[in-house]
């Protein structure tokens, strides 16, 4: 069977026609279907999250971790973040997974500090559906007064290309946020515009150098020397650096020498459930490996 599709045509070009095959029928149920189980994920307590530490290599120790959304649907299993994140954001789904997210994560944050991890902080990814609506700094607000958790102890992590889309808007919102105490994070860095007066115009707080330049870092390769370069330039501006996808000493040991005392990777530890993650924090283990 073929059927003509005109949307996507007219998103590929405006002199494209594309037909619709009984394989593409097949993918646009699954979505369907997949849509309709995200819409109830919330309600039926299947998301979780995972929280993958972030270590300060000088003190050798967790500082903060990051809060990673998983999906446990009872007849899909595992569905992965690169699966439904998209569908979210094209469903606007995304606005209200994010609330979910951020109370959650302020909530299980605010728990471990009472047991004695004071200087604990989480990091929470901002999709930028999330970040561009009027409701947002409404929900940190009311995420951080219903946990308790400080506003210095929360971490916002956007993406340059989530800021880049009103940056009058997202100047003003970035400057609200660090006004009530909070740190903003560049996710990703290296992968989008990456511009220097990106960073010397936005109020931000900490980068997060992307994996892909940690992947294949060695002393005296390019990417040790762009990694060291960034590293030199946030020093100037007095940003915090965390290096993203460390998975082995040597790249650890790499970047602490380029003067990167903060790290997140799987050498450390993979992204874990609470109750393992709260087990990693009373072991006080060195490298973490888990």
């Amino acid at each position: 069977m073929l059927i003509l599709h005109w949307n996507r045509a007219k998103q590929q070009g405006a002199n494209d026609i594309e037909f619709y095959t009984d394989e593409m029928t097949d993918e646009a149920f699954e979505r369907l279907e997949l849509e309709s189980y995200l819409r109830r994920a919330i309600e039926k307590d299947e998301l979780t999250l995972f929280y993958q530490p972030q270590v300060n290599l000088d003190e050798k120790k967790i500082y903060a971790c990051e809060a990673l959304i998983r999906w446990n649907h009872p007849k899909l299993g595992l569905v992965s973040p690169a699966q439904f994140i998209p569908l979210a954001e094209e469903t606007g789904l995304i606005e209200e997974i994010g609330i979910w997210v951020l109370n959650e994560a302020c909530m299980q944050t605010s728990r471990w500090q009472a047991l004695g991890y004071d200087d604990l902080s989480i990091s929470v990814n901002v999709s930028g559906r999330q970040f561009q609506s009027e409701k947002f700094v409404g929900s940190v607000r009311e995420a951080l007064r219903a946990s308790g958790l400080s506003p210095h102890s929360l971490h916002l992590e956007v993406t340059e290309s989530t800021t880049l889309v009103n940056t009058d808007y997202s100047i003003s919102m970035l400057n609200e946020l660090r006004g009530m105490g909070i740190k903003v994070s560049i996710d990703d860095f290296g992968t989008g515009y990456s511009s220097l007066s990106y960073l010397k115009d936005f109020p931000l707080d900490i980068l997060k150098i992307d994996q892909s330049f940690i992947r294949n870092l060695q002393e005296n390769n390019a990417d040790a020397a762009i990694v060291k370069a960034v590293i030199t330039m946030c020093e100037g501006l007095n940003l915090s650096i965390v290096a993203e996808g460390i998975e082995t000493k040597e790249q650890g040991d790499i970047i602490r020498s380029f003067g990167c005392n903060f790290a997140q990777g799987f050498f450390y530890s993979k992204p874990l459930n609470k109750d393992r993650f709260e087990k990693l924090l009373l072991s006080k283990r060195f490298p973490l490996a888990t």
